[in-house]
This record gives C-alpha cells, structure tokens and sequence, in this order.
C-alpha cells in the first residue's frame, strides 16, 4: 500500500513594509509636527526676557529695543502670503524643512556680535516662522481631514509650551551654558536642528509619492476671489485683532500691574500664570470647534472672556490680577486656537487651507504688530493705562463681531 506523506506547512516570511509605508507611520507624523510646533513660539519667547542685557549690550535707545520683539512680528505677516506659491512649487513638506533650518539659521544670526545681524536675525526668524504658520494648516486639513480641528489643538498647544518654556529656560541656561544671553539664545537652534530631523522622514516619503501624484503635496484648488470674500476677512480680522489684543498684554501686561503698585516679581509671576492658562485654552476650544457645526457661540465667548479679563484689568488691577489672569489665558489660548481651527473648517482642500492661513496671517501679523507699539505711544501721551485698556475694549467688540462672522457653517 503506498503512503501518502502529509503535506508540509508552507512557512512563509511576511514581506516587510514598503518604504514609503513605514514613513507614513502615523508616530513619525505626529512627532515631526509636534517638534516642528515647539520651534513656531519658541525663539520668539526665549528673547523676551534677554531684551534688556541686549540693550546693554549694543547701547540700544528703548524704541530699538522695543524693534527686537516687534519686527519678528512684522515680518510674519510679510512672509506669509508668499507661502501658498512655494507649497504648490516645491511641496508642503520640503517648505517646512526649509523654513525650520532657516529658522534655526536665523536664531544663530540673531546672536553674531553685530546690531544689523541682530536685526537681520529677527528678520529671517520671522519669515521663517510665517511660513510655518501658513503650510502648517495645509498640512493638517491633509494628513488628517477627519481630525483637522483635533490636530490643530495638538500643534497651537505645543506652541505655547514651546513659548512657556522658552521663556521659563532663558535665564537659567545662561547660568548653566556661562556665555551670556547669546549662549541662551542660540541654544535654540538645536532645537531647530532636532525638528528638521525629525522632519526629514516626511520629506523622503513625499519624494516617493512624487512619481504617482505629482500634486500630492498640496491638493485641490485654489480658492478663488478669496481677498474679496467676506468669510476670509472675518477670519482674518478675528485672528488679527486677537493677536494684537495678546502681543499688547504680552508686552505690557507685567508694567501695568507693576505700575498699579504690584510688586514686579509677583506682576511676573502672574504673568507667567496666565501664559501657562493660554495652553488649556488653545488645546480645548479646538477640539470644541471640531464637534459644533457652527462656531458662532464659542467664537463670541472668547471675545466676551477678553473683554472681561480686560475690564479687570481696568477696574480692579491688582486685587483681581489672578483671577483676570486665568479669564485672558483662557481667552488667548482659546482665540488662538480657535483662528487656526477656522482656517481648517472653513475650506475643503489643503490648498485651500494654505492660500486662507497666507491670508489671514498676513492680515493678523500685521495688525498685531502695531498692538505693543501703539499701547507704548498712548502709555507715554497719556501718562497711564486707562485709554489703553478701553481701547482693547472696544476691539474686543470687533472680535466678537468677526468671530461671530467667521464662525458661520460655510466652507470657502
């Protein structure tokens, strides 16, 4: 009788993961945008507190010294509207490793022992960071469509730790680097360096992908008129006069508590408080944003938030200062976050959320810019605080109109 052998099992080696598979993993995504986010405020930040031993330093008069924190500023919004032409051109993912070196080179510049190359620092440091804050939103509304909103608190959130760092660092690593505040500053740059690496995987994957859609890096169409579209100034309107309300505070808010009696090591501390706050807010409001179909009511109590924190501000400076404090970290968080999210739920493609960021930042920045100079001039035609202030007031009520505009069921 013959025998029949059994069959062997067939053991076979599961092929391993395309390349280009293992560079989408979702981790390296999300790792290289969360580094990527902790450049955006950081470097900004890190100065605030180094601007008086710059002054020393170069024998600046307080109006160029004030320049050093501004002119970053300006030149987001400059840059800004010219990040949609290099997404299209070069891909999304190529601009952000150009501008995070960029940035990094920038913050090395901006510690050279010249005063041009301490300007010229601020100026690349604020390009660069503009064309961050543009592709950043493009890239979201691409890589995640379902969670846009979710992922924009992600990224506004790990922007203000980066600044709340940043900030809280400067001057112990000056202790601890003993090169004084050009050691402290251009430490930053690594952390730049880190992003880029980081960054790069996104970079190969794209290159892959090249062949197959040659499109891929910035889908859909450009939105057209949008410099005439009501919606689009509405969204630019909330997030400019909401940056200039926190670029003021985050200028003056220390003198003016400081200026009303408080000891200026307590007005810091309360300060410092309130920009911890902002982190809750940006996280929070987004993710809010992301489940409401309108965002009229959340856009309206952000502006109702500020303009009480404000008014506290006016009325009770000192005795409420914490509790003011908690309201406008809230509130600046929040309307930050909440400016970023309209960028995503308020277009339908990643080119579409890339040509309204270029917009709505260019506009914003550009307010903003004036907020710090223009409470300095009435400070000083005035003698105090209290035109200031009422002046925020009345903006906040045109926050809460855009807003409330900006918030509407519509995609561009």
């Amino acid at each position: 009788m013959a025998v029949t052998r059994a069959p062997q099992p067939v053991v076979t080696t599961p092929a391993p993961l395309p390349v280009r598979a293992r560079l989408a993993h979702p981790a390296l995504l999300l790792t290289g945008i969360v580094l990527v986010a902790l450049n955006m405020r950081a470097c900004l930040a890190a100065i605030s507190p180094m601007v008086g031993e710059i002054q020393r330093t170069f024998g600046l008069s307080a109006t160029a010294s004030g320049l050093i924190t501004t002119v970053p500023v300006l030149f987001q919004g400059v840059g800004a509207p010219l990040t949609p032409r290099l997404t299209r051109r070069f891909g999304a993912e190529r601009v952000v490793l150009g501008a995070v070196l960029v940035l990094g080179a920038g913050v090395l510049l901006r510690v050279l022992p010249s005063v041009a190359a301490l300007y010229a620092g601020c100026v690349v440091i604020g390009v660069a960071i503009a064309v961050l804050n543009v592709s950043m939103p493009g890239l979201v509304k691409r890589e995640f469509p379902d969670r846009a909103a979710t992922m924009t608190g992600v990224y506004s959130t790990t922007m203000l730790v980066g600044a709340t760092l940043a900030a809280g660092t400067s001057v112990p690593l000056e202790h601890v680097l003993g090169g004084g505040w050009r050691a402290s500053l251009g430490a930053w740059s690594l952390l730049a360096l880190i992003a880029a690496v980081a960054w790069l995987p996104q970079v190969l994957r794209s290159r892959q992908e090249r062949g197959a859609a040659a499109a891929a890096a910035v889908p859909g169409k450009p939105i057209e008129g949008l410099w005439k579209s009501p919606l689009a100034w509405q969204i630019s309107l909330f997030m400019g006069i909401s940056s200039l309300l926190v670029y003021t505070l985050v200028a003056w808010m220390p003198t003016i508590l400081a200026d009303h009696g408080m000891d200026r090591g307590q007005a810091g501390l309360v300060f410092a408080f309130s920009n911890l706050v902002q982190v809750a807010g940006a996280f929070l409001v987004p993710l809010m944003a992301g489940r409401m179909t309108s965002q009229r009511g959340l856009a309206v109590t952000m502006a109702a938030l500020n303009g009480l924190g404000i008014a506290m501000l006016l009325v009770a400076p000192v005795s409420a200062a914490w509790v003011s404090a908690t309201i406008l970290g809230v509130a600046q968080g929040g309307s930050l976050g909440l400016g970023l999210a309209f960028i995503v739920l308020r277009t339908g493609s990643a080119a579409g959320a890339a040509q309204l960021g270029g917009m709505s930042q260019a506009i914003g920045y550009l307010v903003a810019a004036a907020g710090p100079v223009g409470a300095g001039a009435l400070h000083q035609l005035t003698g105090g605080w209290e035109t200031t202030l009422v002046l925020m007031l009345v903006l906040v009520l045109m926050v809460g109109a855009a807003g409330w505009g900006a918030g509407r069921n519509r995609v561009l």
